[in-house]
Order: structure tokens, then C-alpha cells, then sequence
């Protein structure tokens, strides 16, 4: 090799996004993207950062909007909602599993979601 000259490598490593505990949440879920019309799916794991719904359709990963779902704590129906963004979105067994990072959780719904994953 010239000198001066240098070799340039590109390297892709898988790394887990999750940064936090995830805990089995199998509940019917609600989907309002920014322009788009509500879309029903099922959640499939819960975490403190997002949630995991399967849906019908596809999203766009990157895109905004409201994730809603119920919580059962200590006997009791809890409603969540929170602002929300895709994060992947995977075909997988005739739906797609779309992950969704919470943007600026409330309190509330923080509070919700902590007791649940104790």
C-alpha cells in the first residue's frame, strides 16, 4: 500500500435497542398515526421506553403518534396513552410487529406502566 494511504472498513453490528425490561402484555391496543386513520391491533411485550402491537398494516418506521392500551394493576383496568414513535416494523406471521418508543410519557401513564412491570 502507497504511504499515506489507509483502508476504510465498514463494520455492522447487530445491538438490542431495548433498554430496559420487557414484561409479556397480550391486550387489545389502539394506533392514531399523525394524518392517518385508528388501526387495531394486540401488544405483545411492555417496557418503561415502548411497546410492542402487532398491526394489520405497516408503518413507517420513524413516524409519530398515539399508542393507547389498557393495563391490569392490582385488579384494575388502567388506561394508557402516550405520544409514541415506530421504531422497527417486522412481517411476521401474516401481521407486523411494529416497536414503539413512548415520547415525553406522563406522569400518569409512567406511573402505570412502573407498577405494572414490578
Amino acid at each position: 500500500m502507497p504511504p499515506g494511504s489507509s483502508i476504510t472498513m465498514s463494520l455492522h453490528v447487530f445491538t438490542e435497542q431495548r433498554t430496559s425490561e420487557r414484561k409479556v402484555l397480550r391486550t387489545r391496543a389502539r394506533v392514531v398515526m399523525e394524518g392517518a386513520a385508528p388501526v387495531s391491533g394486540r401488544t405483545s411485550d411492555l417496557g418503561a421506553n415502548g411497546v410492542s402491537i402487532n398491526l394489520p398494516e405497516p408503518l413507517v418506521v420513524g413516524q409519530a403518534g398515539q399508542v393507547s392500551f389498557d393495563l391490569l394493576i392490582e385488579g384494575k383496568l388502567v388506561p394508557v396513552s402516550a405520544r409514541a414513535k415506530a421504531l422497527y416494523c417486522i412481517f411476521s406471521s401474516g401481521e407486523f410487529k411494529v416497536g414503539f418508543q413512548f415520547l415525553n410519557l406522563e406522569l400518569a401513564a409512567m406511573t402505570a406502566v412502573a407498577r405494572f412491570l414490578r
